[in-house]
């Protein structure tokens, strides 16, 4: 079993220069203390419990990050009601000009002056947006969204989604919302969190037969996320030959997780994904990180 400290090395061995990780969270500090508290309650929520690891502050934690040797990671925040995403989106810019290790994220949610929000993000250089269906609680599908979708798809951003239904399925979770966003545009460049949680099948199938599709692979195969949604055994070598295809994206969830940053990244390679490939090369060329 590795430990935090153990990576640096780890990636040495690997070959590659370090990590990029697509799915970790800095957010303003009262957004952060109410997620936070959500995971507190989290035995009444889920039925386990689920104890903040990394619950320091910001600078403790870019300092964790930088000593593991992840070289480049997000600043994912999401909005679960209107009148959030734009105030949020110039935290998360703000925050990425002056920690350069950070690529520029946003997020968006329907309402009338989405497309003029994000039109701003982009200007001002997000790499990544992100977007949670279930805290959300939206139809991915709404028409206040299509400019910004197709904005998105034209511009070459990958989308951050939580659309599958673990931990817990919403209104608008599963394959079906968001699938029928990414038939309509399919130059968009979806990245489903968590290996599609609670549709494992289906969005790995999403991931192998549609262009610009991937999977991240935030908590998935971890001992925590075994015991709520096991990943199915049948399904390992297609997973496998998607990491080798480059469709399998490394995330972590960092700082919001129940266990060890380095559990993430053996439990992936206990699984026997492509390493090199997922923790480096198919994020770097996504991103348009240089080699």
């Amino acid at each position: 079993m590795s430990t935090d400290a153990d990576l640096p090395r780890l990636w040495q061995e690997l070959g590659v220069p370090g990590t990029i990780d697509i799915h970790t969270h800095f957010l303003p500090a009262p957004v952060m203390q109410a997620v936070w508290a959500y995971f507190d309650e989290a035995e009444a929520n889920y039925g386990v419990s689920w104890p903040i690891t990394y619950r320091w502050q910001d600078d403790a934690r870019l300092a964790h990050l930088r000593a593991m040797g992840i070289l480049h990671f997000t600043a994912l925040v999401y909005a679960h009601k209107s009148g959030m995403a734009a105030w949020l989106n110039d935290w998360a810019l703000d925050f990425a000009e002056s920690v350069p290790e950070c690529l520029p994220s946003a997020t968006f949610f329907p309402e009338p002056d989405a497309s003029v929000y994000v039109d701003e993000a982009l200007r001002r250089g997000a790499r990544v947006f992100k977007v949670h269906l279930q805290v959300g609680d939206f139809d991915p599908r709404d028409r206040l969204l299509d400019p910004v979708w197709g904005h998105l798809a034209d511009a070459g951003i990958p989308v951050v989604t939580h659309c599958g239904s673990a931990p817990l399925p919403g209104r608008f979770t599963g394959a079906g919302p968001i699938g029928e966003v990414a038939r309509r545009f399919p130059s968009l460049r979806l990245v489903v969190a968590h290996l599609g949680a609670g549709e494992f099948a289906d969005f790995l199938e999403m991931a192998r037969t549609r262009p610009n599709t991937w999977l991240d692979t935030t908590m998935g195969l971890t001992g925590f996320m075994e015991g709520l949604r096991p990943f199915p055994q049948a399904l390992l070598p297609q997973l496998r030959d998607a990491s080798r295809d480059g469709q399998v994206l490394f995330g972590s969830d960092f700082p919001n997780i129940p266990y060890p940053y380095a559990h993430q990244v053996d439990v992936l390679i206990e699984h026997g994904l492509d390493m090199p490939e997922v923790l480096w090369r198919a994020p770097a060329r996504l991103l348009g990180v240089p080699a």
